[in-house]
């Protein structure tokens, strides 16, 4: 997989600047597999799409991750950084269903996600979602047999693929207090390409003010010609 070009990062922000964060995942999955079916990327296990998405930005930015959260037990500002390749050292499970107490459930994709999103009441939505991934046949399966396997069922296919829900650890070395948190990369990315977009609009406003030059032959310009370019417009 290459880095993608800013012509493409560019209209990526465009087109996903105002869509929900689901679809920006899928946006942004589609990029790293431009020949694949849109439905099959929808229906794809949410580890394969997030382990995608971060060899997709390992590519594009380099895999140095830098970021910070706020300890939630003094507020204090805690930065760290993360390495996407030792991340990816940890393969992504497929789409293998797990079995808890003699029911089959498959791994949850985007379009499950989807499904669930008009449900207020986080309990009724994991539950929800639990019935779209139950492999089952027999219509009798009512909610008073799958709510009692809600927590086995998650636990069963974190440790299938723990790519579907990343949640790292931490310390914080001001008050001591250690927690686990998140790791949301779809989320991690777009700030990126957001942030990416950004400076980009600002060196095409920059060049095109001082040469007349296109936003295509501006954008046509590597990195280092364009920093260039910059240089010599701002002196």
């Amino acid at each position: 997989m290459g880095p993608l070009s800013a012509k493409t990062l560019l209209v990526a922000w465009e087109r996903g600047r105002t869509r929900h964060p689901i679809d920006r995942a899928l946006l942004l999955r589609a990029l790293a597999a431009p020949d694949a079916e849109p439905d099959a990327l929808a229906d794809e296990p949410l580890g394969l799409r997030n382990a995608a998405l971060l060899r997709l930005r390992l590519a594009t930015f380099g895999s140095s991750l830098r970021a910070y959260l706020d300890c939630p037990g003094c507020g204090a500002r805690l930065e760290f950084e993360l390495d996407a390749t030792t991340l990816l050292a940890t393969p992504a499970g497929g789409a293998a269903p797990v079995e808890v107490k003699g029911l089959a459930f498959r791994p949850p994709t985007s379009r499950d996600l989807a499904a669930i999103l008009d449900e207020e009441l986080p309990e009724r939505a994991a539950l929800r979602l639990l019935r779209r991934c139950l492999i089952d046949t027999n219509e009798r399966t009512d909610d008073a047999v799958l709510e009692p396997l809600l927590d086995r069922v998650e636990a069963a296919l974190e440790q299938a693929d723990p790519w579907a829900d990343v949640t790292l650890d931490f310390r914080c070395e001001t008050c001591g207090h250690a927690w686990a948190a998140p790791f949301d990369i779809t989320g991690f990315l777009w700030e990126e390409i957001d942030a990416y977009a950004g400076r980009l609009l600002d060196e095409v406003h920059l060049l095109a003010r001082a040469h007349g030059w296109s936003e295509g032959a501006i954008l046509g310009l590597s990195e280092s010609r364009r920093a260039a370019y910059l240089k010599r417009a701002m002196a």
